[in-house]
């Protein structure tokens, strides 16, 4: 697979995942909190996506994580 069509999966990945609701400034509750999304997901590899993010009770910016269920939701509509 060339670098190309690699970068395009993890594209095509990252967008699902916005229709999913895991777009810009966008709530979402991970991992037991409450988070204000900041940007758009991205993908470092098929397993890893992560968005930056401000948690809502502190006002901490974080780098999220989206769970790996999720991301594997995402491929399966990818793949359909």
């Amino acid at each position: 697979m060339s670098s190309e069509d690699v970068r395009s999966k993890l594209l095509n990945l990252s967008n699902v995942l916005k229709k999913l609701g895991y777009a810009s400034q966008h709530h979402v509750k991970l991992y037991g909190q409450e988070f204000q999304l900041l940007n758009d997901p991205v993908a470092m590899s098929d397993s890893l996506v992560v968005v930056d993010a401000i948690e809502t009770k502190s006002g901490r910016t974080l780098r999220v994580r989206i769970p790996l269920n999720v991301v594997n939701m995402a491929q399966a509509k990818i793949a359909a």
